[in-house]
């Protein structure tokens, strides 16, 4: 039988009362594992609660028991764990949604890679077992938070868990970018793009771009150039404590600020992205028999 331990803040069966579901879109099989975690819970005593998009109806008339629907803000307040079905994608989704909620999330795979959701379904019922014992291990993710501004207006204000990405559409020109460092001049990086990622994100859009592998503890964020110029334009790993601005230079109607490869914005000429350490970070529940190389080793495929 598999064992989780140290986590962060033990936790007793009685305080993990209402649990979250998030469930990645058109996956038949995520709906029917809700179905028995519904049930698992309840015989328990434990409510679930779903977002907007979960099948409330359907649910209720396989199980005979009752499942809150709330929108993603009142469901991120209500809960004591979220417990995410789906791939990377959809567990990076929910730490956005989660905003300020040091919220613990437990990620079953659904999906291609598994980085963030690491739990195969067949792990998951001896994972809450060991989770409402108080019995696990949670590891604290740094999260981003990205303001864009136009001028003195505020277009935007976010986090993300992966990276903010500032990149041309397929037929622009390569573009300009100023970086700064807490108010330093940095450089002015021509490239099809800038990647600012955390440790998390490290293994994604950074990996492809040529940028480092970071661990996930490490107090870091990586700033990688997309397919430079010049060629001695490097990714460069500074502090997560420092306050990163990127101003775009370039005037092109076909420039992008991508969050987390999820959400994207249009940006204009001397429009500026200030990036920063968040307040928030992704609480996230790891299983305690697999650690982070073997899972390296294993997505990307080392030594094969």
């Amino acid at each position: 039988m598999q064992t989780f331990s140290l986590p962060a803040t033990r936790m007793t069966k009685a305080s993990i009362e209402r649990i979250g579901i998030v469930v990645k879109p058109h996956q038949p099989d995520a709906l029917k594992t809700v179905c028995a975690v519904v049930e698992w819970l309840g015989e328990r005593g434990i409510a679930v609660v779903g977002g907007p998009e979960i099948e409330r109806e359907r649910i209720e008339h396989e199980t005979g028991r009752a499942v809150e629907a709330l929108d993603h803000d009142q469901l991120a307040a209500s809960v004591d764990l979220m417990l995410v079905l789906g791939g990377d994608g959809t567990m990076i989704a929910t730490a956005r949604m989660l905003g300020d909620r040091a919220v613990p999330v437990l990620g079953v795979n659904y999906g291609a890679l598994g980085y963030l959701a690491e739990f195969r379904v067949e792990e998951l019922y001896t994972a809450l077992e060991s989770i409402l014992e108080g019995n696990y291990r949670v590891d604290t993710r740094v999260m981003l938070a990205v303001q864009l501004m136009r001028g003195n207006e505020e277009v935007a204000r976010t986090r993300v868990l992966n990276d903010a990405v500032i990149n041309k559409s397929a037929l622009a020109r390569i573009i300009e970018i100023e970086a700064y460092l807490n108010q330093q001049y940095v450089n002015s990086f021509r490239a099809d793009g800038l990647i600012v990622s955390t440790p998390t994100g490290s293994t994604a859009y950074n990996l492809s771009a040529g940028g480092p592998v970071i661990y996930p503890s490490m107090n870091a964020v990586v700033i990688t150039p997309i397919c430079p110029f010049t060629l001695s334009n490097r990714p460069i790993v500074v502090p997560d404590n420092a306050v990163i601005e990127l101003r775009l230079k370039t005037r092109q109607e076909d420039v992008r600020l991508t969050l987390d490869g999820q959400v994207g914005f249009t940006l204009q000429v001397e429009d500026r992205v200030i990036i920063r350490k968040s307040r928030t970070s992704f609480n996230l529940i790891q299983p305690m028999n697999r650690n982070y190389f073997e899972v390296l080793r294993d997505k990307l495929r080392w030594g094969r």
